[in-house]
């Protein structure tokens, strides 16, 4: 097979039973296409710890109503602009919205937005799921 790598691996067979019941129970129709996520996971894992450009989003959950709160995300956001590429806003119901921040950057930079946006009093959920480009995989 051209362009793809193929090596083996030596496991306990208890490690294996329980890695192969991970890979059923994810949908991964292989172990190798476990075993490659799995690598991604930790590339990523390694870029964001050695510190590099990464692309992520911000998912946050809140009560629109709370005083001050809708008008402080927007200042955020503007303040980290270069990082910030768009917003999704979606009303879940009546008083509590959900949005979507997707960002590109800096991971100092990329931290330092959520951290702010963590000290906004009156959200109710934040959470920060990041990625790397392919082309970072192979500087790391």
């Amino acid at each position: 097979m051209n362009g793809v790598a193929r090596f083996s691996v030596s496991v306990e067979p208890e490690l294996l039973a329980d890695f192969d019941r991970l890979v059923e129970a994810g949908g991964h129709s292989t172990r190798s296409e476990a075993v490659k996520q799995l690598m991604r996971g930790a590339l990523v894992d390694r870029v964001w710890s050695v510190g590099g450009v990464v692309a992520g989003a911000i998912l946050l959950v809140y009560d629109h109503h709370r005083r001050d709160l809708v008008q402080r995300l927007m200042d955020v956001q503007h303040e980290f602009g270069d990082t910030v590429i768009s917003t999704q806003h979606v009303h879940l119901d009546h008083d509590t919205c959900m949005e979507v921040i997707t960002l590109r950057g800096e991971t100092a930079q990329i931290q330092a937005l959520v951290t702010t946006i963590r000290g906004i009093k009156g959200l109710k959920h934040c959470s920060l799921v990041t990625t790397a480009t392919e082309r970072k995989y192979h500087e790391s």
